[in-house]
């Protein structure tokens, strides 16, 4: 029976720390931390993330501004709000909820944020610093999936990671964060051949897929480390994550469970990554 990765515990943990480095600038630079999120549409769920990102500023005593736009906004007006943001001192983070409507050049949207100030670390500049592994900021969810490693005393240095899924928001940077702690590190993605015979070499196996329950016990080593970074639905509705909870948990040695395990971690992240760029700022 696997151990339990509590990603709210761990969270919250996290939180606690930024809210006292924040509070010490306050106290010393009379600068507080200041993060605009820009919503565009009516998307449920973008409503849900933003919410929480509201809710995540107050905690830690960050400025949260939100700007919600309609639907039919044109470019040049995201462009433009940008800019403002971007101009706007007392804003140290920005970030684009996304997906944008389709009308919308999202590579555009998040090129126009200035690299200082992109606390997703989606900006091909922020991007390009983590093949080199001289970062500012990493992208929430896979630094937040290492943190959770790490505060979970998992060993990662020598060991067989698999990560399935090769999105530049997760797969990817988290397959370079991995090997930048010396793991060895396998891709897989939709068009992997024999794909359970390489998940079951996984010491640690990451699972990004968006697919409900897709990742079964047959799949998995016997003691691996699992990390589900899926945010799914079942054939019953109910909330799951990429991996089938029930069985692999009896297989594997940790697991994060959905919902808990890595998504407060990525709100988490966020907020460190706010507060690193207005320490910086503060230089």
């Amino acid at each position: 029976m696997a151990q339990i990765i509590d990603g709210k515990a761990i969270a919250a943990k996290v939180k606690a720390q930024v809210k006292e480095e924040a509070a010490a600038l306050v106290r010393e630079r009379g600068l507080t931390p200041g993060l605009a999120v820009v919503l565009v549409g009516d998307n449920s769920a973008s409503k849900v993330y933003v919410r929480n990102k509201e809710r995540a500023c107050k905690e830690v005593g960050f400025v949260s501004r939100k700007h919600v736009l309609p639907e039919d906004t044109s470019q040049e007006e995201l462009l433009a709000l940008i800019d403002a943001l971007n101009g706007d001192s007392a804003v140290h983070g920005i970030l684009v909820q996304l997906p944008l409507p389709g009308h919308l050049d999202e590579k555009a949207v998040i090129a126009r944020i200035r690299p200082e100030k992109d606390v997703d670390a989606f900006h091909v500049e922020n991007a390009g610093r983590i093949l080199l592994g001289d970062y500012g900021f990493l992208p929430c969810t896979p630094a937040g999936i290492l943190t959770l490693l790490k505060e979970s005393g998992i060993a990662i240095q020598g060991k067989e990671c698999v990560v399935v899924g090769r999105s530049n928001i997760v797969g990817k940077p988290m397959a370079l964060m991995m090997l930048g702690e010396n793991a060895t590190v396998t891709v897989c993605h939709s068009r992997t051949e024999n794909l359970a015979e390489v998940t079951r070499r996984a010491d640690i196996l990451i699972v990004a897929i968006g697919r409900a329950k897709f990742v079964t016990a047959d799949m998995v080593k016997e003691g691996a480390v699992v990390i589900d970074v899926g945010m799914d639905r079942d054939k019953e509705g109910k909330l799951c994550g990429d991996v089938d909870f029930d069985t692999v948990e009896q297989k594997a040695s940790y697991i994060t469970p959905v919902p808990g395990g890595v998504g407060p971690m990525t709100i988490a992240t966020l907020m460190r990554n706010t507060l690193t760029a207005a320490q910086r700022a503060a230089r």
